[in-house]
């Protein structure tokens, strides 16, 4: 670590304007120099005054292509984005670590207690024991630290805050405890762990996966302990096109049983196979099989579920093999698919327990009034409520961003560009 006043000095003078304008894919780093200063001044104000510190960050995600693909070990593509959580860290000569987030109350983890407490199944704290634990049993020796974090990813956004907090959390302990030595990959992994065990969430390792690698990444999960991760060269200025990122405003509070559903149900189909994910089914043997499986799940749900899925796995590859090949017309086409896909299989578009709350079904339906044939769009990560994604041409996004947000709120319509590296030190 650096004393503080050597950190707010290189802040300052612009020593670190070239690292952030890369990590924020700007041309000018003052507004990230003002978040930096923040979470500075936020930690003194909490913790006090620190005599060495450090600063980290950790990217939000957009999941590009593979919706609900990676928790049956199918495939994905995705990408980091230029939104993050940030932190002022450092060292408190405790067996405690103090996690406070702006907006939040204080959370606590003393080190020697790391197993699992079900009260706080739901809440950021599990998350931070989940991370320390796994990490802990890796045979790492932890240390009490403080940390202020602030955050700009949208909670509820689609672009997964809380795996952008574990990956911070993970960053934070890697390099401070760990000397640097855990990969991303399995920061992301340890960041899952924390989520499916500690927070009782059944999620699937893209977002955290994202977030940790960086960049544009293609992600197979046949083996979820070894996945097959490469970087994929996706510049969206190549092809004078925006990704926008579009705030339905609907709440995903409440929804953790509509997540969990359509893993159960996919559940239902791979199991009459005697397997635990779809990825060890053949699509061939599922078609074959149809009348059975529907007479032995009785669910058409999990059976609608798992054609989207075998498709989208497919349909994940295809779209990285247009990316590659510079096939951007593609590209869109198998995007839209894909969106159709879970608007009519999958069914994450609206709760079907609240069959008048549609709002991310109504922004579907701007996009697809505003942008016509052009660029794609379709509900993004999660789904149920939250955010769409789509990819505008350049001289379609001043009208596409005012068309959309007359309708939703000012605001609403958010541009964000590929964030070229994941969990991060800055100094």
């Amino acid at each position: 670590m650096l004393k503080k006043e050597e950190v707010i000095t290189k802040l300052q003078n612009g020593d670190l304007d070239d690292a952030i304008k890369e990590l924020y894919v700007t041309d000018d780093a003052s507004c990230q120099r003002e978040r930096y200063m923040s979470v500075i001044n936020g930690y003194a104000d909490i913790f006090g005054d620190a005599e060495e510190l450090a600063l980290f960050s950790a990217p939000g995600r957009t999941e590009i292509g593979g919706n609900h693909t990676d928790h049956q070990h199918g495939c994905i593509i995705a990408g980091s984005v230029n939104l993050d959580v940030i932190a002022a860290v450092s060292f408190n000569n405790e067996n405690i670590v103090r996690i406070k987030s702006k907006g939040y109350p204080m959370d606590e983890v003393s080190l020697d207690d790391l197993e699992i407490h079900k009260e706080e199944y739901d809440k950021a704290i599990s998350l931070i024991r989940g991370v320390l634990k796994k990490i802990s049993s890796m045979g790492y020796e932890i240390k009490g630290f403080n940390a202020y974090t602030e955050s700009n990813v949208m909670k509820g956004s689609g672009l997964s805050s809380s795996a952008a907090f574990e990956v911070l959390i993970g960053t934070i302990v890697n390099n401070l405890c760990a000397n640097n030595e855990i990969s991303p990959v399995e920061i992301a992994k340890i960041g899952q762990f924390a989520e499916n065990v500690y927070y009782n969430k059944p999620s699937g390792l893209l977002d955290q996966m994202a977030s940790s690698v960086g960049a544009v990444v293609a992600v197979d999960f046949k083996d979820n302990d070894a996945p097959v991760v490469r970087k994929v060269d996706f510049n969206l200025s190549d092809y004078n096109h925006s990704l926008c990122i579009i705030d339905s405003g609907a709440d995903h509070a409440d929804l953790t049983h509509e997540y969990a559903a359509v893993t159960e149900e996919m559940r239902l189909v791979s199991e009459f196979f005697g397997k635990k994910f779809l990825r060890e089914v053949s699509k061939s043997d599922f078609m074959a099989n149809l009348k059975d499986i529907r007479k032995a799940v009785n669910n058409d749900r999990a059976i609608l579920r798992a054609i989207h899925y075998f498709n989208d796995s497919d349909r994940a590859v295809a779209e990285t093999e247009a990316v590659e090949n510079g096939d951007f017309a593609e590209f869109c086409k198998l995007n839209r698919e894909s969106g159709r896909s879970s608007f009519m299989y999958l069914q994450n578009v609206y709760a079907s327990s609240m069959p008048k709350s549609q709002a991310v079904s109504l922004t579907l339906a701007l996009c697809d009034e505003i942008l016509g044939d052009k660029g794609s769009f379709r509900v993004h990560g999660g789904g149920f409520a939250g955010t769409v994604q789509a990819f505008v041409p350049n001289d379609m996004v001043d009208e596409f961003k005012s068309k959309i947000e007359a309708v939703l709120g000012e605001g609403m319509c958010h541009i964000l560009s590929i964030r070229p590296v994941g969990g991060y030190r800055l100094i």
